[in-house]
């Protein structure tokens, strides 16, 4: 295994030296310089992403609780941290809080009048962020994605428009692991439904000794139990292990079972690249605060193929005044006239701050 890992790294390296020219690259065996400082560094300088770096704020040593003093000691305590946390929270760009501030600040001089009028206005602060999330989650339209709620809200507002089980097409497939949120969401919404989720929900685990799922052994259960099956819901990059699932080739397989596939998107937004018009995704969620860097608690995002769109009140949904469409929503008729695609399924009055926070990391990249 070591010496394949040698050939590896110093086919690697050689390549480098061919593409980039030059000797800047030591001579030297891939041993030798496969951890080395002046390699990362090497490679740093030639990151085509490099510059985003310098968007975002990184917490230095020196303000972090629990560093051992001996590493302040050797490099000082207004030395970056490593860090490696944002599958929790990521890091603040540093234009956030220029958008945080200047919603304040049309708050302190205009109070309500600042949902209409001011540079930014409140009443566009979620519709105006869409065209962005958009090309984060490959969608084709903006009316396939929205902003609202948290990551488990979403969750229950995508099951009650989604999963309408009947007698014989009723389970859940999720995995055993899945995020804590995700589990409690699915089990609360099969007991709203009168099933027993020991009936209904079944939870995949990997084989025996192995922490991964193999892609053939979930492609297999669909087939298996897909005629039962009525909502397919993985977390597309799992939180535990990191891995990521095949969204595209276990959607297609879904479908040919009649299933509706979601995809809880919180490890995978920003991560990965997506394309869930393209791969046929019903519906998603995700939460924007980690590598989405949006803050802590941030909102959430959603996604309902366009295949759904124009529904109207056609799908069961839970309403609230926020999806009525803007042209007539200040009528106060109490008579629902929801918005177009996934705006037509928000709730309440979003908040202009959360929502600054993931303008100032759709600025940031």
């Amino acid at each position: 295994m070591n010496i394949n890992f040698s050939l590896d790294l110093h086919t690697f390296l050689v390549s480098l030296r061919s593409k980039f020219g030059h000797n800047e690259l030591p001579e030297g065996s891939a041993e030798k310089w496969a951890l080395s400082e002046r390699l990362a560094n090497w490679l740093d300088r030639r990151d085509s992403l490099n510059y985003l770096r310098d968007e975002f704020y990184i917490p230095k040593l020196g303000t972090l609780p629990n560093v051992n003093s001996s590493i302040i000691n050797t490099f000082g305590e207004n030395k970056d941290c490593i860090y490696l946390c944002s599958n929790s929270v990521g890091l603040q760009p540093k234009c956030t809080k220029k958008y945080i501030n200047n919603v304040l600040k049309q708050w302190a001089e205009m109070g309500v009048d600042g949902h209409f009028y001011g540079s930014e206005p409140w009443i566009h602060c979620d519709d105006c962020l869409l065209e962005g999330v958009v090309k984060l989650v490959g969608a084709k339209l903006k009316e396939e994605v929205g902003l609202m709620n948290s990551t488990t809200v979403n969750i229950h507002v995508l099951f009650t428009a989604f999963y309408h089980p009947t007698p014989t097409k009723f389970k859940i497939l999720l995995e055993s692991h899945a995020f804590p949120s995700d589990h409690y969401a699915i089990e609360s919404q099969l007991k709203l439904k009168g099933l027993d989720p020991l009936e209904a929900m079944i939870c995949l685990k990997p084989r025996q000794g192995e922490e991964c799922f193999r892609t053939d052994d979930i492609l297999e259960i669909i087939e298996r139990e897909g005629d039962s099956i009525t909502i397919i819901f993985f977390c597309a990059v799992n939180y535990y292990t990191g891995q990521l699932l095949n969204i595209q080739l276990i959607t297609e397989k879904a479908k040919q079972k009649n299933c509706f596939v979601g995809w809880d998107l919180s490890h995978a937004v920003a991560n990965v690249p997506l394309y869930l018009n393209k791969w046929n995704v019903d519906f998603a969620c995700w939460c924007n605060y980690k590598f989405a860097c949006s803050g802590p608690g941030g909102v959430a995002g959603i996604f309902i193929h366009e295949r759904y769109k124009n529904e109207g009140m056609s799908r069961q949904r839970l309403l609230g005044w926020w999806g009525h469409r803007l042209d007539t929503r200040f009528k106060m008729d109490n008579k629902m006239d929801p918005s177009e695609g996934v705006s037509g399924y928000r709730i309440s009055t979003p908040s202009a701050i959360l929502m600054a926070g993931v303008k100032g990391f759709l600025e940031a990249n």
